[in-house]
Parts: structure tokens; sequence; C-alpha cells
């Protein structure tokens, strides 16, 4: 095999697929990139057995082959040659010999034929088109409330449902929930998964996050896959029935509180500054007719700021982890914020008016902490 390729086309391909990389596995085939020049399209793959990317690296094929290298090893040798065309050369015994202008290294490689590497399974059902802008925003909005160790496998993904045309993404981790709905410009078929959350993050890192550029989702049994600019990720699914979220949004309320979102978020940002880590010190929100008062208590010392609101309904004092808060607030463009409450036990639900956004929060019990 003899490819070659320019730096910025091998880097950018290997930087792609180096995510499907696993750090640790007892399959030392899975620590290396698949490169298969079998005919003219020059593809590179990674396999980690529950996520596996496929992408095209533009490059010359000069004489066909198949290998695979120690992923590590070959990003490190790429990132490290100066900008120049990079020749990539294997013999009969699979050592490999990669060149950019006068330096030259030499790496064994591995048989990357389908007995020895395990080639991705794809098979395309069903699919749907969104663009790469819109993914990457759903993602961005939800993320941050799978949960972060897998006591409940379920809550490390995200629900991914097609009902009425209406893609909804949901995820959750036990204290708060978030959910963000878009509606598709084609029918299809009512559907729904669990992806993992270490698929999302990754998909959200390879996105170009443009409007005008699309990526293709393909769901089956077991994978889901997405497929734009010349890149195929494949990821296994959660098994098992995510959870009824629908009974725990209630439309009932008894306050209304519409405030603007970067005082909002700025007052909360100054009161975690009395806040140590690992101290678990709640923000307490007293809503009384226009204004909202935040107050914090830790061992630093203490911090209460007013933020003038547009408040209907009853007063109300409530507390929150001051995070939680954060966390949604931070993913919502809108310049206001509405957030609907019941009483000091119930959650909070940040929304907007046509819920294509809704973060539900649950408070924390302050009495507690007096």
């Amino acid at each position: 095999m003899k490819l070659i390729f320019s730096k910025f086309n091998l880097l950018k391909s290997v930087n792609i697929v180096m995510k499907a990389v696993p750090s640790r596995t007892t399959m030392p085939i899975l620590e290396c990139i698949l490169i298969d020049a079998s005919t003219n399209i020059i593809k590179l793959t990674s396999n980690d057995m529950e996520l596996g990317i496929e992408t095209i690296a533009e490059g010359t094929v000069l004489k066909k082959g198949v290998i695979a290298l120690d992923a590590k090893i070959f990003f490190e040798i790429i990132r490290r040659f100066p900008d120049n065309d990079i020749t990539i050369e294997t013999d009969s015994k699979l050592m490999t010999t990669i060149t950019c202008e006068e330096a030259q290294f030499n790496i064994a490689g591995k048989s990357g034929y389908e007995e020895n590497f395990p080639y991705l399974p794809i098979k395309k059902n069903d699919c749907f088109t969104i663009s790469q802008f819109t993914l990457k925003e759903i993602i961005r909005q939800t993320i941050f409330s799978i949960a972060a160790n897998e006591n409940n496998k379920l809550m490390t993904g995200e629900l991914f449902e097609i009902k009425n045309n209406i893609l909804k993404v949901v995820s959750l981790d036990g204290h708060r929930c978030s959910i963000c709905k878009i509606k598709l410009l084609k029918n299809y078929p009512d559907q729904k998964v669990v992806v993992p959350g270490k698929t999302l993050n990754e998909i959200s890192k390879i996105l170009s996050g443009e409007v005008n550029d699309h990526v293709s989702i393909f769901l089956s049994d077991n994978h889901i896959i997405f497929e734009f600019d010349q890149t195929i990720v494949i990821s296994r699914l959660i098994d098992g029935e995510y959870f009824q979220i629908d009974q725990l949004l209630s439309k009932h309320h008894e306050t209304k509180v519409i405030i603007n979102k970067k005082k909002f978020l700025n007052c909360i940002d100054r009161a975690t500054l009395l806040a140590k880590e690992g101290e678990k010190k709640p923000i307490i929100i007293s809503i009384k007719d226009d204004v909202m008062k935040l107050r914090i208590d830790s061992t630093i010392g203490s911090m209460q700021e007013n933020i003038n609101i547009k408040k209907s309904g009853k007063n109300l004092i409530i507390g929150f982890n001051p995070k939680f808060l954060s966390d949604a607030l931070k993913v919502i463009d809108d310049e206001e914020v509405t957030m609907y409450l019941i009483n000091s036990q119930a959650p909070c639900f940040i929304k907007d008016d046509n819920e294509k956004y809704i973060y539900l929060i649950l408070p924390v019990n302050i009495n507690t902490f007096r």
C-alpha cells in the first residue's frame, strides 16, 4: 500500500476517528486506526465495540491496501510533522513507513482485514434528516442533565422520540430533566430509542454546526447511525424502556415568574462564589410581589441580591441547587425566561410559550439548611 495526503486532510480525518479509540481494552486491535485503501477511496475507521466511526480521508492511492496502525502513535506522528505532504507505505510484512519532508518513521502495523479488525455493522433502515446546527443545539441544550454514573444505565443516555412528526429529545439524572422539541419537515414513522450520552458528546464535537449542512440519522433495533460530511458514526443503543416523563410535566402552577435571563444567571454566578467545592448549599429564592430575592449562606459568608421580575400568582420561598439552575439558564438563548412553580416541595419548570424547551428542576428542602 502506498498513499499520499496533505497533513491538513490526514490530521482532520485522524482527529475524527480518534474519538472512538478506547482508552483501555482487552483487544489490542481496537487500539488501532484502520486505513482501508482497497479501492480508490481511503477510509479511516475506529471502533470500541460501543461506538464506531468511519470517515473518508482525502488523499491519493498509489498502491491499494489495508493496514491497522496504533492510533496514539500514528496521531502523534502526524501531529508533529511539518505542514507538507505525508506518504504512508507498507510492505508485505506490514512494516509501515511514514514520511514527511526529511522525517521518516517506521512502525509495525497489523492486518486490517475483517477477520482481524471489527468492521462497523452498518445497516441502514429508517432515516430522518435534520440540519447539523439543529442536532448540535439539541445536544448542547440537553446533554448536561444526563447522569454521570452508571447506576441506572438509561439515565446515561438520551431519549430520541419521533411522534406526530415532532422530534423530542429528553435527558434526566434524577434531580432534573431537560426536554427539547423540534418539528420535522417531512413525515416520519413514530419511533423511539435511547442514545448513549458518550455518543452524543462525540458527535457534537465533529458536527460543523452549519444550518445548511445536514445529518441523516438511521435507526434500528440495536444501533443508531449518523451520516454527514463523508463521515459515519455508529453507536449501540441503550436497552430498556425509557422513563414515563409525561406524568412529571404538570400544567398546574401557583406562581409564574418572568425574569431577565442574563441578570438571573449573573446573580447565581455571584452567589456560588461563597459555596465551597462539595458543599451543597442551596440558593434560596424568595418571590414576593415584583421582586425576587436570592440568598445563599455558607461557611465562608452570606450573599443576597434582589432582581425585578414580572410575577403572577402566589408569593413563594423555595431552594435550589444553584448549579442545576445555572446549567439550564446557560443553554437558553431567550432574553427572558419564564418559571412556573407550585410550592416549595414541587418541581420548578422553565419553559417557553411553545414548549420547544422544558427544564424541570427539583427543589431542595430548605428546612434542613436552617
